[in-house]
């Protein structure tokens, strides 16, 4: 990461950028004041925590748009900062940046509700792009969940849908919007937001294969090698709380759901 680097990165910050409000949590001064010149500089607010309960402090006393999070943090685990952060703000945005790259890490992070996850040594070009990719979309997990389920989309796209506020059913799955739930008359699960991203998607094609490739680009955003496991770490999960009968593999295609 070098001074021309961080010159040439803030340079292809869009004009548009808004005043975002965003947290960087990391323990080491070099790392945060680099990153937070070059936020500076983007034209977005920026805090910093240097442990973890310091940034979980922050987090729960003030609305961030998004938290830049490292994982080793002095006192207390980034892993635990993300579950405390996330209970009390389902919706907050997290980007992991972590030294942590073998794919458990990224995969569990994930689970836990990141939206992304990036390793160290990192080009800042790519930080501030996934920064503005994640102020994009800060309401598209909830805002797009929301509309996309209660029909604010393109009419036909979730053809054969029956509406009832925030609440869809298909065949004989039951999704609940507002709750993060599914039922599929055994009661209501609670699943994590990827995993209803998941779930929604593969509901939206009810009838059809959704390939990997595209569950990546419509849950994770295309910010994941399509040859990574993640899509079916998470089908996996879903499998064991809702019934591993819910999601058919269909061999060469991708992933179904059953009843279509």
């Amino acid at each position: 990461m070098t001074s021309q680097e961080a010159a040439q990165a803030t340079l292809t910050q869009s004009a548009d950028a808004v005043a975002a409000h965003i947290l960087v949590a990391d323990d080491e001064p070099g790392i945060r004041s680099f990153i937070g010149r070059a936020l500076d500089a983007a034209g977005y607010l920026t805090d910093f925590a240097a442990t973890g309960s310091e940034a979980l402090s922050r987090t729960l006393a003030s609305h961030y748009d998004l938290v830049i999070l490292d994982l080793v943090m002095p006192d207390m685990t980034g892993q635990a900062v993300l579950e405390g952060m996330l209970a009390a703000r389902p919706d907050q945005a997290v980007l992991v940046l972590s030294c942590l790259a073998d794919v458990a890490s990224k995969v569990d992070c994930l689970e836990r509700g990141a939206q992304d996850y990036l390793t160290k040594p990192f080009s800042l070009a790519e930080l501030l792009a996934r920064v503005r990719v994640r102020l994009r979309g800060s309401d598209s997990l909830t805002g797009s969940l929301a509309g996309s389920l209660t029909g604010s989309q393109a009419p036909g796209s979730l053809a054969g849908y029956e509406r009832a506020g925030e609440v869809v059913r298909t065949g004989g799955l039951i999704l609940d919007v507002g709750r993060l739930v599914a039922d599929i008359g055994a009661g209501p699960v609670p699943l994590t937001r990827l995993e209803f991203l998941l779930l929604r998607e593969l509901a939206e094609h009810t009838g059809q294969a959704v390939p990997k490739g595209q569950l990546l680009a419509t849950v994770w955003g295309y910010d994941f090698d399509p040859g990574s496991n993640v899509v079916d770490v998470c089908v996996r999960r879903l499998r064991s709380k809702l019934g591993f009968d819910l999601i058919k593999t269909v061999r060469g295609e991708g992933y179904q759901l059953a009843g279509g």
